[in-house]
């Protein structure tokens, strides 16, 4: 079955400066919660892009009436790599910066990202913002509750008490909030349709611009969101992402976040690959050889 696409461009009176990317699946709730979140928190202007999967939530019908998002919809759901590539041809900004639908931005959640780009005044790089998770999903995100769904969702006590929680800029920028440079992600070729639906599709994006020269991957810890908890994620069936990341790059994603990403650990500067144990070596290369063996 072919896939069909149907794309609509919408321009604002503004000019913006990131093109945010949120694909979404049947979650109206969230994602008109995630964007009115950008609009109110955010202290430039920006060009807000949606991809509709399916939208028999009635999320096709509300983001029609949203004078100011760009959208592109297909009436299946055809997963993030496809849902993010499509929003990028609706992108007219320099920089690309993709959320999940069921992420809330916090206060100026955008301002350490331009100084950022500011600061190290070149393209090649990758910058995360961090999130807030109910249950930390790695060293990466900030763990504290306020509300696991809508409806238990306390956002009075997290615009109190956001900015207090401890963390401190990280390095092995990979999953969303990411921003990059619109010739990077081009030049990388977008997101990989081969892990569509899309899981390990992020560290593969990170590897295609580890390849591609770029060796600043930070996550910026004062630019915060809260995140609800891959609520699309958890419906989804799930591609053999781990096997696939291996077979197409020669290790495992833990190896390429360990030993070349270094996430999780405090932010110092541009990285560079270290040296890789024997043994994690000879572990990859049996699992090469056992995914190219099983594979169907």
């Amino acid at each position: 079955m072919s896939i069909s696409i149907e794309k609509i461009s919408r321009k604002s009176d503004a000019t913006p400066l990131f093109s945010i990317m949120i694909p979404s699946w049947n979650n109206l709730a969230y994602l008109q919660l995630c964007i009115n979140s950008i609009r109110k928190h955010s202290f430039y202007s920006h060009e807000i892009i949606v991809h509709i999967n399916e939208g028999k939530d009635g999320s096709l019908e509300w983001i029609k009436t949203q004078p100011d998002i760009s959208y592109s919809y297909s009436a299946e759901n055809i997963g993030v790599c496809y849902a993010l590539n499509s929003c990028r041809n609706l992108a007219s900004t320099e920089y690309l910066l993709y959320i999940n639908d069921d992420m809330y931005v916090c206060p100026d959640w955008d301002k350490p990202l331009k100084e950022a780009i500011d600061l190290i005044g070149h393209p090649y790089f990758f910058f995360s913002s961090t999130a807030i998770e109910i249950k930390a999903q790695s060293s990466c995100s900030i763990e504290k509750s306020y509300g696991n769904s809508i409806e238990t969702f306390n956002e009075a006590a997290l615009l109190k008490e956001y900015k207090e929680l401890p963390m401190q800029d990280w390095q092995g920028a990979t999953w969303p909030p990411n921003i990059v440079h619109k010739d990077i992600w081009d030049l990388a070729g977008g997101y990989s349709i081969e892990f569509s639906p899309g899981m390990y599709s992020d560290p593969d994006f990170s590897m295609k611009l580890w390849k591609l020269g770029v060796r600043t991957f930070k996550g910026i810890a004062s630019s915060r969101v809260y995140h609800f908890g891959s609520i699309s994620v958890k419906r989804v069936k799930h591609n053999a992402g781990y096997s696939k990341f291996i077979s197409k790059w020669g290790m495992t994603s833990g190896t390429f976040s360990k030993y070349f990403l270094r996430r999780g650990d405090a932010f110092d500067g541009p990285l560079e690959q270290l040296s890789i144990p024997w043994s994690i070596n000879a572990k990859n290369y049996f699992k090469r050889v056992y995914t190219a063996l099983t594979k169907k």
